[in-house]
């Protein structure tokens, strides 16, 4: 049997801007201590990362503009999940998006927490395979740069600078896994 769950005592907005608002908790813990936390409250649709294969020996990554880092990284198509979709629409969305493919077989290998500590988000990891060629208009300000990369050489791709994000380093250790066997 898990820990009670801590009682919030009282909740209030500290920062609001168009992507997330910030929410302190005042909270009691079972034992009797209080503390207060603060976390982002954004949208909750959740979102997907792609590892998409047009061989059983190569994924695609993207370069693309990270405003976090102010840095371009290498790593997986993502996206949100829009109003409405269910993961594995997003997940084909965002492939014909970012890398101009569709997908005839996707299988969501594991569901991910993004920063439990300070936020209510999950990400959706899929393996792309069976790709045909379809372009969708995206939302991005540039077009993405699409760098093939053999599965076999993922420790040099772990040694990139550029590929650093822990979302697309746990997507290719799933998928090297599940490719393995590994996963039953």
């Amino acid at each position: 049997m898990g820990k009670k769950l801590p009682t919030i005592d009282d909740r209030k907005l500290v920062a609001k801007s168009k992507l997330f608002s910030i929410e302190q908790l005042e909270l009691t813990f079972s034992n009797g201590v209080k503390r207060q936390y603060e976390r982002m409250q954004g949208g909750t649709r959740g979102a997907v990362m792609i590892v998409a294969m047009p061989d059983p020996e190569t994924v695609l990554l993207v370069r693309e503009y990270c405003a976090g880092t102010h840095t371009y990284e290498l790593g997986f198509p993502k996206g949100l999940i829009d109003p409405g979709e269910s993961p594995e629409i997003a997940a084909n969305r965002e492939l014909k998006e970012e890398v101009g493919f569709g997908s005839k077989q996707l299988k969501e290998i594991q569901t991910v927490a993004m920063a439990p500590g300070f936020f209510a988000a999950s990400m959706n990891i899929f393996i792309a395979t069976d790709l045909y060629e379809e372009r969708l208009e995206g939302d991005e300000p540039e077009e993405l740069d699409i760098i093939p990369w053999k599965l076999s050489e993922y420790k040099s791709l772990l040694a990139q600078p550029d590929f650093n994000e822990a979302r697309s380093i746990a997507a290719l250790m799933l998928v090297k896994d599940y490719l393995s066997g590994s996963h039953e």
